[in-house]
């Protein structure tokens, strides 16, 4: 009954974070001067134009209807339609056309980062202070401290020119898929591999693993059964998170590949002032933002019996 209410308590909060986003979002945009609803066309209208487009989209109204009504569509399931990115062309239509490629390329990516990151990860924490641990330690450091155009502009103009990769996104050839999502993996290894170092470290100089030692458990015992087991539950709040911020894909990346996928369509958005193009995407990645952080607390309550339930919303 603890984990139900917890879990419960920990959605109603979720749920009002996403309101109180999506709010402060949609009364911004408000701010913003109605120019940038007619693009270049603006100084070619007459105002009686220009007011009867404005009445017709609903921004002519107190901002506490325009909100209203917002929210009645929400609720019902209609995202709205495009105002200036793909004039009256339903959002869900555009959205459907590009999160297939977020999705592939987060899910492929998320794999490569989990599978690589932690297996360094074990070993930099077997073999502190030696050469792989220096190695790899060496890459996190060049990830965390380089910035990222640098080298991923670095691998796009030299790899392909090595490997002989496709240098651009082609959805026919299957090869152009490669360089796109080992290049969005860089950042989630170098992650996983840092903080599944420290945790293990952590948990090898604990006393419990000494008692280990000296009854004899072997090394490799020690690490699968204790260490990675210990060391795996405080990265699982994190992992949910991951996951949904990878496969809501990466501006950067989309933008230097030409994927066509949601990563560059919010800047592009708000660049246009597409207001309700904007909504829908604050909404889908401020929720897939905040679902991860509420899976990750829950999977911290299931792995780990030290947190407390009964107080303060599981408060640990």
């Amino acid at each position: 009954m603890n984990m139900i209410r917890y879990t419960l308590r920990r959605l109603w909060q979720s749920t009002v974070t996403v309101f109180i986003v999506l709010t402060a979002v949609f009364l911004l945009m408000r701010l913003l001067p109605v120019e940038g609803y007619f693009k270049d066309a603006y100084d070619k209208m007459q105002p009686e134009q220009r007011e009867n487009i404005l009445r017709s989209l609903g921004l002519l109204d107190p901002w506490y209807i325009q909100l209203k009504n917002f929210y009645a569509k929400l609720f019902r399931g209609d995202l709205g339609q495009s105002i200036v990115y793909r004039p009256k062309v339903p959002i869900s239509e555009i959205l459907s056309a590009k999160i297939p490629y977020s999705v592939k390329f987060g899910l492929t990516a998320m794999a490569l980062s989990l599978a690589l990151g932690l297996a360094m990860g074990v070993i930099q924490a077997r073999e502190k202070g030696k050469f792989w641990d220096k190695i790899f330690t060496a890459y996190i450091v060049f990830i965390n401290a380089v910035p990222a155009a640098v080298y991923l502009i670095f691998t796009q103009l030299y790899v392909t020119s090595v490997t002989k990769l496709p240098i651009l996104f082609d959805r026919t050839k299957p090869s152009s898929w490669i360089l796109p999502a080992v290049s969005m993996s860089f950042g989630g290894i170098a992650g996983y591999a840092m903080w599944m170092r420290r945790y293990m470290v952590d948990e090898l100089n604990k006393d419990y693993i000494k008692l280990a030692r000296a009854k004899g458990m072997s090394s490799t015992a020690i690490m699968v059964k204790h260490v990675m087991r210990n060391a795996f539950v405080p990265m699982a709040q994190y992992l949910p998170t991951s996951v949904l911020a990878t496969i809501s894909g990466s501006i950067y990346i989309e933008s230097l590949y030409s994927i066509p996928g949601m990563g560059g369509l919010l800047v592009d958005a708000i660049s246009i002032q597409d207001n309700t193009l904007v909504q829908a995407l604050v909404l889908i990645f401020s929720s897939l933002g905040i679902i991860g952080l509420f899976l990750g607390d829950v999977l911290m309550a299931l792995f780990d019996p030290r947190i407390k339930l009964e107080k303060r919303g599981g408060a640990r």
